[in-house]
């Protein structure tokens, strides 16, 4: 169990997907908050008082996708230096990132890719 508290972005549209991830996430001590997609991810950023210190993010979801939320998230000096690991099931994606996981991914493969950003 880690004993800082880090925080960690979510930004995941399948429910039981965020909320499993949340738990793992959260029983390593890490804060984190979700968002169903990139559109509610750009708003949570921008209204946050403490900014992440990682975002998982998902490639394929409605309103705003993880490529559209890259764009942006890069494009905003506000918050275009929090390293993304992207979480997704794709493979034929191209998206700047810290690191990748693939889903299905184990909890010590999430863990190592936040923990190498934190």
């Amino acid at each position: 169990m880690r004993s800082d508290k880090r925080r960690v972005l979510v930004v995941e549209d399948d429910p039981l997907t965020a909320r499993a991830i949340k738990m793992v996430l959260e029983w390593d001590g890490y804060l984190v908050d979700c968002a169903a997609n990139g559109l509610e991810a750009l708003n949570r950023l921008r209204q946050m008082e403490a900014k992440p210190d990682v975002i998982l993010l998902d490639v394929m979801m409605p309103v705003l996708d993880g490529q559209q939320f890259r764009q942006q998230q890069i494009s905003d000096p506000a918050f275009n230096d929090i390293p993304v690991v992207v979480a997704t099931a794709a493979n034929n994606f191209s998206l700047d990132a810290a690191d990748y996981v693939q889903k299905p991914f184990q909890p010590q493969e999430l863990l190592r890719a936040i923990r190498s950003q934190t």
